[in-house]
């Protein structure tokens, strides 16, 4: 079962570092899900 989560967690994450070519790609990603939640919480 943690392996299964573990390789769930470990496909993930290099799905989203692909997705994001560059650290500022990966940083405006980051800074753009903390201006949703910033949002949903007005």
């Amino acid at each position: 079962m943690t392996r299964k989560i573990l390789a769930a967690l470990l496909s993930t994450g290099l799905l989203f570092v692909t997705a994001c070519n560059t650290v500022e790609g990966a940083g405006q990603d980051l800074q753009s899900a903390g201006e949703a939640v910033e949002d949903a919480g007005d």
